[in-house]
Protein backbone atom coordinates (compact mmCIF):
# COMPACT_ATOMS: atom_id res chain seq x y z
CA UNK A 1 0.00 0.00 0.00
CA UNK A 2 1.33 3.44 -0.79
CA UNK A 3 -0.35 6.66 0.20
CA UNK A 4 -0.05 9.73 -2.60
CA UNK A 5 -1.21 13.54 -2.12
CA UNK A 6 -0.82 16.63 -4.39
CA UNK A 7 -1.75 19.93 -2.96
CA UNK A 8 -1.90 23.12 -5.64
CA UNK A 9 0.18 25.92 -5.59
CA UNK A 10 -1.83 29.35 -5.46
CA UNK A 11 -1.21 33.09 -7.34
CA UNK A 12 -2.46 35.78 -5.03
CA UNK A 13 -4.42 38.17 -6.80
CA UNK A 14 -4.39 41.40 -3.48
CA UNK A 15 -4.34 41.14 0.02
CA UNK A 16 -1.47 39.46 0.56
CA UNK A 17 0.39 40.99 3.58
CA UNK A 18 -2.50 41.58 5.51
CA UNK A 19 -2.93 37.87 6.85
CA UNK A 20 0.63 38.14 7.97
CA UNK A 21 0.25 38.82 12.55
CA UNK A 22 -0.06 40.96 13.79
CA UNK A 23 -2.55 42.89 11.16
CA UNK A 24 -5.22 40.90 11.17
CA UNK A 25 -5.41 40.78 14.95
CA UNK A 26 -5.73 44.52 15.17
CA UNK A 27 -7.58 45.09 11.89
CA UNK A 28 -8.42 42.07 10.11
CA UNK A 29 -8.03 40.66 6.61
CA UNK A 30 -8.54 39.73 3.45
CA UNK A 31 -7.09 38.15 0.48
CA UNK A 32 -8.15 37.02 -2.82
CA UNK A 33 -6.29 34.14 -4.33
CA UNK A 34 -6.55 31.24 -6.64
CA UNK A 35 -4.76 27.68 -7.03
CA UNK A 36 -2.80 27.00 -10.12
CA UNK A 37 -1.78 23.65 -11.97
CA UNK A 38 1.22 23.72 -10.38
CA UNK A 39 1.87 21.07 -7.53
CA UNK A 40 3.58 20.06 -4.48
CA UNK A 41 3.96 16.18 -4.52
CA UNK A 42 4.23 13.64 -1.81
CA UNK A 43 4.31 9.75 -1.47
CA UNK A 44 4.63 7.43 1.71
CA UNK A 45 4.97 3.88 1.57
CA UNK A 46 4.86 1.99 4.98
CA UNK A 47 7.62 -0.30 6.35
CA UNK A 48 7.99 -2.21 9.24
CA UNK A 49 11.79 -1.76 10.60
CA UNK A 50 11.28 1.25 12.73
CA UNK A 51 12.63 3.64 10.31
CA UNK A 52 11.74 6.90 8.48
CA UNK A 53 13.30 8.11 4.97
CA UNK A 54 12.78 11.05 3.80
CA UNK A 55 13.58 11.78 0.19
CA UNK A 56 13.36 15.72 -0.92
CA UNK A 57 13.47 16.36 -4.79
CA UNK A 58 13.62 19.81 -4.80
CA UNK A 59 16.69 20.15 -2.14
CA UNK A 60 18.19 17.49 -3.56
CA UNK A 61 18.35 16.13 -0.27
CA UNK A 62 17.72 12.21 1.97
CA UNK A 63 17.66 11.36 5.56
CA UNK A 64 16.75 8.41 7.29
CA UNK A 65 16.27 8.53 10.79
CA UNK A 66 15.18 6.39 13.65
CA UNK A 67 11.57 6.26 14.79
CA UNK A 68 13.02 6.53 18.47
CA UNK A 69 15.23 9.80 17.44
CA UNK A 70 13.60 13.17 19.07
CA UNK A 71 14.18 14.50 15.37
CA UNK A 72 15.99 17.81 16.38
CA UNK A 73 15.49 20.82 14.26
CA UNK A 74 19.31 21.18 12.49
CA UNK A 75 18.22 23.06 9.09
CA UNK A 76 18.32 19.35 7.24
CA UNK A 77 14.46 18.97 5.98
CA UNK A 78 13.36 20.74 9.40
CA UNK A 79 9.79 20.75 7.30
CA UNK A 80 9.32 17.33 7.74
CA UNK A 81 10.53 16.68 10.70
CA UNK A 82 8.04 19.33 12.19
CA UNK A 83 4.96 17.61 10.66
CA UNK A 84 6.11 14.35 12.29
CA UNK A 85 7.00 15.25 15.36
CA UNK A 86 3.35 17.07 15.85
CA UNK A 87 1.21 14.40 14.16
CA UNK A 88 3.58 10.58 14.09
CA UNK A 89 5.02 11.18 17.72
CA UNK A 90 4.07 7.87 18.60
CA UNK A 91 4.79 6.30 15.15
CA UNK A 92 7.24 2.69 15.82
CA UNK A 93 6.61 1.07 11.95
CA UNK A 94 8.28 3.34 9.79
CA UNK A 95 7.63 4.88 6.31
CA UNK A 96 9.32 5.92 3.81
CA UNK A 97 8.52 9.94 2.18
CA UNK A 98 9.19 11.37 -0.95
CA UNK A 99 8.57 15.08 -1.79
CA UNK A 100 8.51 16.60 -4.88
CA UNK A 101 7.35 20.19 -6.04
CA UNK A 102 6.82 21.98 -9.72
CA UNK A 103 8.12 25.17 -8.12
CA UNK A 104 11.30 25.87 -6.56
CA UNK A 105 11.17 26.84 -2.81
CA UNK A 106 11.15 30.93 -2.61
CA UNK A 107 9.13 31.41 -5.58
CA UNK A 108 5.98 33.53 -4.43
CA UNK A 109 3.57 30.68 -5.20
CA UNK A 110 3.10 29.25 -1.99
CA UNK A 111 5.82 26.06 -1.76
CA UNK A 112 6.95 25.68 1.36
CA UNK A 113 3.31 25.99 3.05
CA UNK A 114 1.81 23.78 0.08
CA UNK A 115 4.24 21.15 0.89
CA UNK A 116 3.18 21.73 4.56
CA UNK A 117 -0.48 21.07 3.60
CA UNK A 118 0.30 18.08 1.27
CA UNK A 119 2.69 16.22 4.24
CA UNK A 120 -0.33 16.52 6.83
CA UNK A 121 -2.64 15.45 4.05
CA UNK A 122 -0.43 12.39 3.91
CA UNK A 123 0.09 12.04 7.78
CA UNK A 124 -3.62 12.31 8.05
CA UNK A 125 -4.37 9.75 5.27
CA UNK A 126 -1.28 7.21 6.99
CA UNK A 127 -3.19 7.72 10.58
CA UNK A 128 -6.75 7.87 9.14
CA UNK A 129 -7.36 11.22 11.55
CA UNK A 130 -10.89 12.78 11.07
CA UNK A 131 -10.14 16.49 10.18
CA UNK A 132 -11.84 18.85 8.68
CA UNK A 133 -10.72 21.43 6.28
CA UNK A 134 -10.01 24.23 8.43
CA UNK A 135 -8.81 22.16 10.96
CA UNK A 136 -6.20 20.80 8.76
CA UNK A 137 -5.18 24.40 7.00
CA UNK A 138 -4.93 25.89 10.65
CA UNK A 139 -2.78 22.80 11.85
CA UNK A 140 -0.30 23.05 8.64
CA UNK A 141 0.04 26.67 9.40
CA UNK A 142 0.43 26.32 13.15
CA UNK A 143 3.42 23.54 12.35
CA UNK A 144 4.85 25.93 9.77
CA UNK A 145 4.57 29.09 11.81
CA UNK A 146 4.52 28.09 15.38
CA UNK A 147 6.47 24.89 15.74
CA UNK A 148 9.40 25.86 13.27
CA UNK A 149 8.72 29.50 13.71
CA UNK A 150 9.39 30.73 10.79
CA UNK A 151 7.79 33.93 9.56
CA UNK A 152 4.33 34.31 7.44
CA UNK A 153 0.79 34.64 6.70
CA UNK A 154 -2.14 32.01 7.05
CA UNK A 155 -3.25 32.27 3.50
CA UNK A 156 -1.39 29.65 1.49
CA UNK A 157 -2.34 27.00 3.76
CA UNK A 158 -5.72 27.63 3.15
CA UNK A 159 -5.59 28.10 -0.26
CA UNK A 160 -4.02 24.57 -1.15
CA UNK A 161 -6.57 23.04 1.51
CA UNK A 162 -9.26 24.43 -0.18
CA UNK A 163 -8.78 24.94 -3.86
CA UNK A 164 -10.16 27.08 -6.58
CA UNK A 165 -10.59 30.87 -6.24
CA UNK A 166 -11.32 32.33 -2.84
CA UNK A 167 -12.11 35.40 -0.89
CA UNK A 168 -10.31 34.22 2.41
CA UNK A 169 -10.92 36.56 5.50
CA UNK A 170 -8.29 36.80 8.22
CA UNK A 171 -9.81 37.63 12.21
CA UNK A 172 -10.56 36.33 15.28
CA UNK A 173 -11.33 33.12 12.77
CA UNK A 174 -10.31 32.33 9.17
CA UNK A 175 -13.41 31.67 6.84
CA UNK A 176 -13.00 30.93 3.27
CA UNK A 177 -15.48 31.96 1.05
CA UNK A 178 -15.39 30.23 -2.56
CA UNK A 179 -16.31 32.41 -5.46
CA UNK A 180 -18.48 31.02 -8.36
CA UNK A 181 -16.46 32.69 -11.17
CA UNK A 182 -18.44 31.50 -14.80
CA UNK A 183 -15.82 28.89 -17.07
CA UNK A 184 -15.81 31.69 -19.31
CA UNK A 185 -14.04 34.11 -17.26
CA UNK A 186 -12.00 31.50 -16.11
CA UNK A 187 -10.48 30.50 -20.05
CA UNK A 188 -10.35 34.33 -20.64
CA UNK A 189 -7.98 34.92 -17.83
CA UNK A 190 -5.70 31.71 -18.53
CA UNK A 191 -5.85 33.52 -22.04
CA UNK A 192 -4.43 36.96 -20.51
CA UNK A 193 -2.34 35.70 -17.59
CA UNK A 194 1.31 35.35 -17.60
CA UNK A 195 3.92 34.19 -14.85
CA UNK A 196 7.23 35.81 -15.15
CA UNK A 197 9.80 33.93 -13.30
CA UNK A 198 12.56 36.50 -12.08
CA UNK A 199 15.23 33.97 -12.01
CA UNK A 200 15.79 34.82 -8.20
CA UNK A 201 14.56 33.11 -5.25
CA UNK A 202 14.54 34.65 -1.81
CA UNK A 203 13.52 34.03 1.13
CA UNK A 204 10.21 35.37 2.26
CA UNK A 205 10.87 35.11 5.93
CA UNK A 206 13.21 37.67 5.97
CA UNK A 207 10.66 40.22 3.77
CA UNK A 208 7.56 39.33 6.26
CA UNK A 209 10.06 39.77 9.27
CA UNK A 210 10.30 43.72 8.43
CA UNK A 211 6.81 44.26 7.14
CA UNK A 212 6.07 43.12 10.47
CA UNK A 213 8.42 45.12 12.30
CA UNK A 214 6.88 48.14 10.28
CA UNK A 215 3.24 47.30 11.11
CA UNK A 216 4.31 47.16 14.82
CA UNK A 217 5.82 50.16 15.02
CA UNK A 218 2.93 51.53 13.26
CA UNK A 219 4.50 52.94 10.17
CA UNK A 220 2.20 55.05 8.13
CA UNK A 221 3.17 53.85 4.43
CA UNK A 222 3.07 50.13 5.39
CA UNK A 223 -0.51 50.84 6.84
CA UNK A 224 -1.70 52.52 4.57
CA UNK A 225 -0.62 50.40 1.86
CA UNK A 226 -2.24 47.34 3.68
CA UNK A 227 -5.46 48.93 3.87
CA UNK A 228 -4.61 49.20 0.00
CA UNK A 229 -4.60 45.49 -0.29
CA UNK A 230 -8.03 44.95 1.65
CA UNK A 231 -9.55 47.34 -0.47
CA UNK A 232 -8.51 46.09 -3.60
CA UNK A 233 -8.74 43.10 -2.60
CA UNK A 234 -12.60 43.49 -2.74
CA UNK A 235 -12.55 45.29 -5.91
CA UNK A 236 -11.35 42.44 -8.03
CA UNK A 237 -13.69 39.81 -6.53
CA UNK A 238 -16.53 42.38 -7.89
CA UNK A 239 -14.22 42.77 -10.92
CA UNK A 240 -14.43 38.71 -11.46
CA UNK A 241 -17.98 38.21 -10.26
CA UNK A 242 -18.91 40.72 -13.01
CA UNK A 243 -16.88 39.32 -15.51
CA UNK A 244 -15.11 42.32 -15.88
CA UNK A 245 -11.49 41.48 -17.05
CA UNK A 246 -9.82 44.25 -17.81
CA UNK A 247 -10.83 46.28 -14.93
CA UNK A 248 -9.02 43.29 -13.16
CA UNK A 249 -6.16 43.45 -15.02
CA UNK A 250 -5.60 47.14 -14.40
CA UNK A 251 -6.68 46.63 -10.19
CA UNK A 252 -3.87 43.98 -10.30
CA UNK A 253 -1.22 47.10 -11.57
CA UNK A 254 -2.37 48.72 -8.24
CA UNK A 255 -2.17 45.97 -5.95
CA UNK A 256 1.61 46.43 -7.14
CA UNK A 257 1.93 49.66 -6.21
CA UNK A 258 0.16 49.22 -3.29
CA UNK A 259 2.17 46.19 -2.16
CA UNK A 260 5.77 47.78 -2.05
CA UNK A 261 4.31 50.46 0.54
CA UNK A 262 4.22 48.00 2.88
CA UNK A 263 8.22 47.60 2.93
CA UNK A 264 11.59 48.49 1.21
CA UNK A 265 12.19 44.69 0.38
CA UNK A 266 9.51 43.93 -1.64
CA UNK A 267 10.83 44.92 -4.89
CA UNK A 268 13.98 45.11 -6.57
CA UNK A 269 16.07 46.77 -9.53
CA UNK A 270 15.36 43.48 -11.69
CA UNK A 271 11.93 43.14 -10.56
CA UNK A 272 11.13 47.31 -11.25
CA UNK A 273 12.87 46.63 -15.04
CA UNK A 274 11.11 43.73 -15.43
CA UNK A 275 8.04 44.80 -14.99
CA UNK A 276 8.52 47.97 -17.13
CA UNK A 277 9.41 45.83 -19.94
CA UNK A 278 6.07 43.82 -19.49
CA UNK A 279 4.20 47.30 -19.36
CA UNK A 280 6.21 48.79 -22.14
CA UNK A 281 5.03 45.80 -24.37
CA UNK A 282 1.50 45.69 -23.90
CA UNK A 283 1.11 44.31 -20.21
CA UNK A 284 -1.97 46.16 -18.38
CA UNK A 285 -1.12 45.16 -15.22
CA UNK A 286 1.19 42.89 -12.56
CA UNK A 287 2.06 42.06 -9.24
CA UNK A 288 4.92 39.75 -7.51
CA UNK A 289 2.69 36.56 -6.49
CA UNK A 290 4.62 36.32 -3.25
CA UNK A 291 5.85 37.97 -0.20
CA UNK A 292 8.50 40.04 -2.51
CA UNK A 293 11.75 40.48 -3.34
CA UNK A 294 12.59 37.77 -6.26
CA UNK A 295 9.95 34.65 -7.33
CA UNK A 296 7.20 35.34 -9.65
CA UNK A 297 5.52 38.06 -11.12
CA UNK A 298 1.56 37.48 -12.48
CA UNK A 299 0.71 39.84 -15.28
CA UNK A 300 -2.58 40.74 -17.21
CA UNK A 301 -2.23 41.24 -20.61
CA UNK A 302 -4.81 40.91 -23.50
CA UNK A 303 -4.01 37.97 -25.74
CA UNK A 304 -3.58 40.01 -28.33
CA UNK A 305 -0.43 41.26 -27.23
CA UNK A 306 0.09 38.42 -25.09
CA UNK A 307 3.13 36.73 -27.44
CA UNK A 308 5.17 40.36 -27.54
CA UNK A 309 4.97 40.40 -23.89
CA UNK A 310 6.31 37.06 -23.82
CA UNK A 311 9.21 37.68 -27.03
CA UNK A 312 10.25 41.07 -24.56
CA UNK A 313 10.27 39.08 -21.24
CA UNK A 314 12.14 36.60 -23.10
CA UNK A 315 15.19 38.60 -24.92
CA UNK A 316 15.53 40.37 -20.98
CA UNK A 317 16.32 36.55 -19.56
CA UNK A 318 13.00 35.98 -17.75
CA UNK A 319 11.11 32.48 -18.08
CA UNK A 320 7.60 32.90 -19.08
CA UNK A 321 5.06 30.14 -18.58
CA UNK A 322 1.09 29.72 -19.04
CA UNK A 323 -1.06 28.14 -16.68
CA UNK A 324 -4.53 27.15 -15.82
CA UNK A 325 -6.35 27.43 -12.79
CA UNK A 326 -6.44 24.24 -10.56
CA UNK A 327 -10.63 24.16 -8.98
CA UNK A 328 -9.52 21.31 -6.30
CA UNK A 329 -7.92 21.82 -3.00
CA UNK A 330 -5.15 18.96 -1.32
CA UNK A 331 -6.42 15.81 -2.38
CA UNK A 332 -5.03 11.90 -0.79
CA UNK A 333 -5.48 8.46 -2.32
CA UNK A 334 -4.21 5.15 -1.16
CA UNK A 335 -2.91 2.79 -3.82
Amino acid sequence: MVIRAKAPLRVSFAGGGSDVPPFPEIEGGVVLSATIDRYAYGSLRPRNDGRISIESVDFGMALELSCADDLAFDGQLDLVKAAIRRIGQQETRGYDLVLRSTAPPGSGLGSSSTMMVALVALLQEYYRLPLSEYEAAHLAYVIERTDLGIHGGLQDHYAATFGGFNFIEFGERVVVNPLRIRDSIKNELEMNLLLCFTGVTRESANVIADQTARVENKEDGTLVGLRAQKELAVAMKAALLRGEVEEFGALLGEAWIQKKRMSPLISTPHIDETYDVAVTNGALGGKVTGAGGGGYILFYCDFARKHRVTEALTAFGATVTEFSFEPEGVMTWRI
